[in-house]
């Protein structure tokens, strides 16, 4: 989670004319304040990294003070603005002054209500998801393509029907937080609302992506939100060190696209996009991201676009490594649609097929053939 890898998205994404759009702001977040915050954490918690980064004290209760979430100075402030950067995405969608909102920053989705988890304290996408919801929104659908299980932010909406959390991830059998699976499918009247789909690892381009249009397009047209907001955490990468899954950038910007046009076509082009995981933080994650920003900006940057001489510059200098030089990897992007059959001895169609035998009939879908 070094910020380095926020400063040279930034700085990539201001390299490649991004933010030069004319329809395109940059804002500076407020800090998020703890009215705000307790809207979806408790009190107590809040109270506790407060007390925390002033006495440099761990909270052992609450997650605070462990190997992946040590205790720092302004540890509140910090993660507080991280928040307050969603959240005035979701003010400003509710305003009507934007349509698309990206905090690269932002995709801490293993904060729960009351405990702090993988690098996460606040959970800034449940924040911004709550503030739409008590700010008229009918349903949000929360997607998450991060490596891990966005295991927080299905917590804090586990009982809320007005919410669907879809996350796609490395299965928990082999990775961190040893959660999502398919059988974890909410509760009450928020059975169904809870999706998982936790696929092995080795898991690739074509697998990653046979998978999300399989069950995610059909799912959201079926619980027809108003918005949608996405975490693109960038750990599916096959680079990334703390994962085994086989992604490339180029399969990661096909998500962003493929968001968007699910936006497009489901919420009125409503959409919130947030960062999360991302570990291999010269070569990955500035330009997944920069990719993102620009797939949200309504302005894709192709993917055979040479990196700035200027920013691959300044990473030689400032950290002596080499930076890529190409806003691809040069793979061949291709998957296998679902209608086209599956394989029951494939191992990722076995991932599949868990999910939608779990969940598609409780919305009225096939398992099999919708």
């Amino acid at each position: 989670m070094d910020p380095v890898r926020l400063e040279l998205t930034e700085r990539l994404s201001r390299d490649l004319g991004i933010f030069d759009a004319a329809h395109l702001a940059v804002a500076g977040p407020d800090i998020a304040d703890d009215d705000a915050l307790a809207t979806v954490h408790d009190r107590d918690y809040i109270s506790a990294v407060r007390a925390c980064s002033t006495s440099g004290e761990p909270a052992s209760a609450h997650g605070l003070g462990t190997e992946d979430v040590p205790v720092f100075a302004d540890m509140h402030t910090s993660a507080a603005r991280i928040a307050g950067g969603t959240l005035h995405l979701a003010e400003e969608l509710l305003s009507g002054r934007t349509l698309h909102g990206v905090n690269f920053a932002g995709g801490m989705h293993h904060a729960s209500r009351a405990h702090a988890s993988g690098f996460c304290i606040y959970n800034d996408a449940a924040l911004a998801i709550q503030h739409l919801l008590d700010n008229g929104t009918r349903r949000v659908v929360y997607i998450d393509v991060d490596a891990h299980h966005g295991d927080g932010t299905q917590s804090i909406f586990y009982t809320d029907p007005r919410v669907m959390t879809i996350s796609l991830h490395q299965s928990g059998v082999s990775l961190y937080p040893g959660t999502g699976f398919p059988n974890e499918s909410g509760t009450g009247e928020a059975l169904g609302t809870s999706v998982n789909i936790a696929l092995p690892a080795g898991t690739g381009d074509a697998g990653f992506l046979r998978a999300f249009h399989a069950v995610v397009p059909a799912l959201v047209r079926a619980f027809d939100p108003e918005v949608l907001v996405t975490q693109h955490g960038c750990d599916s990468h096959a680079d990334d060190p703390l994962t085994d899954l086989n992604m490339s950038v180029d399969g990661q910007r096909q998500l962003a696209l493929d968001i968007s046009q699910l936006a497009e076509e489901v919420t009125e082009d409503r959409w919130i996009a947030t960062g999360g995981g991302g570990y291999s933080i010269y070569q990955v994650v500035p330009r997944a991201w920069a990719h993102l920003t620009a797939v949200a900006a309504g302005a894709p940057v192709p993917l055979s676009t040479p990196t700035p001489i200027s920013w691959r510059e300044y990473v030689q200098s400032t950290f002596g490594v080499s930076a890529p030089q190409r806003m691809h990897d040069d793979v061949q992007l291709w998957w296998r649609t679902w209608e086209l059959g599956y394989d029951p001895e494939d191992s990722v169609d076995r991932a599949i097929i868990q999910t939608r035998r779990e969940i598609f009939p409780l919305h009225g879908l096939d398992p099999w053939f919708d």
